[in-house]
Order: C-alpha cells, then structure tokens, then sequence
C-alpha cells in the first residue's frame, strides 16, 4: 500500500503545529502585551437630540459635570498611539430610559490605523430633564481685563449688540442673573472695537453652561467697542471764603492727595493745567483752630474730563486757622538733616509721619518763616544698633520762638558687611 508523507506521523505534525500557534500566542503576548490606560475629563457629546427638540422641548443635563473616565483595553503597541483626543463620549438621547431620563454613555477611540481597542466609560449614564423651551432679552454690560498700556485708561465702552436674546429650558433662562461680554485690554492705547467672549452669570455669581442654550448673535458674534483715553496729573487749588473767630488768623491750607489723575481726550487734556474748587467749599467763618474736612471734587471737572480712579473723587483738605502771634508748619522728616552718623551704620525714621512745629512770633516775621533746611540731629553719642528717640534741632530766626521741642525716633542698622 502506497503511503503518503503529508499524512505520515500526522499526530505529531498536528501537534508541532499547536504548539508552534501556542509559542507564537506567548511571544506576542510578551513582546506586545494587553494593558489598559485610564483617560480623564473626557467631554460628552449628545447625539439625537432631534428626539427631545422634535417634540417642542429641550433638555438640561442633571449630572453635575459632562465629563467621564474612559478605561481603553488593547495591546501595547496600540494604546500608545491613544490620546486623549482619540476619545469620542457619546450620549444617545434615542436610547433614553423611561421616566429616569437616563441617557446612556458609550465611547469609541478613532485614527488607530487597524488596532483595536475596547472601552469601559465612568460613569454610565448621563440624567438629563426634559422641559419646555422659553427664550427672554438681556441687556449685555462689559467686563475688561488686563492692564492698558502705561498712561491709558479705559474709558466708554459699548458693545455689539447692546441686547441679546437666549433661548433654553425654562429653568436655566430664569436663572440667568446677568450676561457680560468679556474683553481683554492689555497693552491697549488706543481706541478699538474688539471681540468678546459672551459669559453668562447665575444669581450666585457663577458663570453658567451655555452648550444647551441658543443665542442671536450671529457669525458677526459679539464685540465692544473700546475707548482709550490719555491721563495726566494735575494739582489742586483751594479758594476759601469768610472771616474766622476773632484773634484768629487763617495760615493756609494742605490737601491730600496733593494732585489727582485725570483722563481725557490729548485735546481736552492739553487745555486743563489744574483743577479749581470754589471758595465755597472752604467756609472758615467763626473757626478758632484746625479743622479737617472732605471735598468731592467731581463736580469741578471740566467738561470732557474724568478721573483716571472713578473712586478717588475724595480729597481731605485741612484748613489751618490760628491764634493771632501762632503759626504751625509740617515738616516732612526726611528734611531732617542727619549729622556725625558713624559710618558703619545706617539711620531710618521709624514713622513717615510729618513733623508737627508751633512757633510764635510777630506776625510780620511768622509770615516769612521757612524752615524746610532749618531741622537737623546729632548722632555722635549714637554708636551701636537700635531705637532711639533723637532730639530735633530746628533754627528759627530772631523774634520766632519754637512753642515745643520736637523729637524723632530713629532706627541705626549695620551697614552690609559691617
């Protein structure tokens, strides 16, 4: 009888052939082994919407958040090529259960060239609630951020268009508290229309999910029209009206700030050189001492001219009144004059406080005092760090005597190196 070689020791040919698929199974398993990678903050799109809007209705996601984990399986080789934006979550609004409006959660990882891969998606569902569709009208304020260009302030700003119409669930178009168009003006110095970013508020101040709301707004979009204006620091001037108490005299007046910041047009700037309040904002009539009041300043702008600070229309004006023979000047302590400071220290006044001198005197020689270069103390006996309160020298001139001797406290620190 013939016998063939194909069928020859066909057993063990079956079996070196088991065993060769079986080595061959074990080889890619341990060169390109089967994992898994997690993949957070995954976003889910809903599909077949037509089911619910088809019906008048609409839907608002319940979930607090509309993102998942997607856990992918494959082998090694094909989960490197997965990326978080190979993911695409997907909730069929078609497939919704029931009464609990649960919508469930499928993902699939797209561009992988032939691999495979399976997905587990966490969570499963998405709830959703279905309501009736309603639309209202807002008026849209701006909100800039970032910092002009130095010398620029923002000034008018309207936007395009003025007013916005929103369409959605009834819940969320009544919790919709305010709608903002955001502009960025960093760096601006001059006038623009720019794009903005349409942010909508609830009535606890958070911005809202506007991915199941619809607007008017167009392919033009929204945008605001940006004025710049140029700035500029001007003085003070006081008048002051009536007659103080008798043996008294007024010596004069200081303010704080000393100057203020304006804004305006480089046309309308150029024409304001300082802004004038009216004496009658400065009545010294019967006053028999110093008196401390606050003057709004806005109404005595000129006219196309702002404050660069919109809260920094309060000036404290001090209007000094004395008895006749008196006279009180503050003196900055930085006009101190420092002398025999050894030279491996350093002197700082522990307050920035101004000094405050009475002298007296005949009227005619007060009148003429000036001791801005007349202070001055000797730091000889002072050698080693520490605090200490110094007597103040202060040269007055014949006739002028000084009703108190002031003093300072100082600060001697080592020099670096010292």
């Amino acid at each position: 009888m013939r016998t063939y070689k194909l069928t020859r020791n066909i057993g063990l040919k079956l079996a070196a052939m088991l065993f060769s698929v079986i080595l061959w199974l074990v080889a890619i398993n341990v060169n390109d082994p089967v994992e898994t990678a997690s993949f957070s903050s995954i976003p889910v799109e809903f599909i077949n919407e037509e089911v619910v809007t088809n019906t008048g209705k609409t839907y608002d996601v319940v979930s607090e958040s509309q993102l998942v984990r997607v856990t992918v399986s494959g082998t090694r080789s094909t989960l490197s090529k997965v990326k978080n934006t190979n993911i695409v979550a997907t909730a069929d609004l078609s497939q919704m259960e029931g009464n609990t409006y649960l919508v469930p959660i499928t993902a699939e990882v797209t561009g992988l060239d032939g691999g495979t891969v399976t997905t587990e998606v966490n969570p499963k569902n998405m709830q959703v609630k279905i309501e009736d569709v309603t639309r209202n009208s807002y008026p849209i304020s701006v909100n800039a951020t970032g910092t002009p260009r130095d010398g620029y302030v923002v000034g008018e700003m309207t936007t395009n268009p003025e007013t916005i119409t929103i369409r959605g669930s009834v819940s969320a178009i009544q919790n919709i508290h305010r709608v903002v168009a955001r502009v960025d003006v960093s760096g601006l110095s001059e006038s623009k229309t720019l794009d903005a970013e349409l942010i909508l508020y609830d009535g606890n101040g958070n911005p809202m999910d506007q991915s199941q709301m619809r607007h008017n707004l167009g392919e033009k979009g929204l945008s605001v029209n940006v004025q710049m204006l140029n700035t500029k620091f001007v003085p003070l001037s006081f008048g002051v009206s009536g007659t103080p108490a008798e043996g008294f005299i007024y010596t004069g007046y200081t303010n704080e700030p000393g100057q203020i910041q304006i804004c305006g047009t480089k046309e309308d700037l150029d024409a304001v050189s300082v802004i004038e309040v009216p004496a009658s904002e400065l009545d010294i009539s019967g006053q028999n001492g110093r008196r401390e009041l606050t003057v709004d300043i806005l109404p005595y702008l000129p006219e196309g001219i702002s404050l660069a600070d919109e809260t920094a229309n309060n000036v404290i004006v001090t209007i000094m009144v004395e008895q006749e023979g008196v006279k009180t000047i503050e003196l900055p302590v930085e006009a101190i004059q420092v002398k025999n400071l050894k030279e491996d220290l350093n002197v700082s006044f522990e307050s920035g406080m101004d000094l405050e001198l009475q002298f007296t005197g005949a009227a005619e020689d007060l009148e003429v005092l000036d001791v801005r270069y007349a202070a001055s103390i000797d730091l000889k006996n002072y050698k080693t760090p520490g605090t200490y309160e110094v007597a103040v020298n202060i040269e007055t001139s014949s006739g002028v005597k000084l009703t108190k001797n002031p003093t300072v406290k100082i600060i001697l620190t080592e020099k670096d190196g010292g």
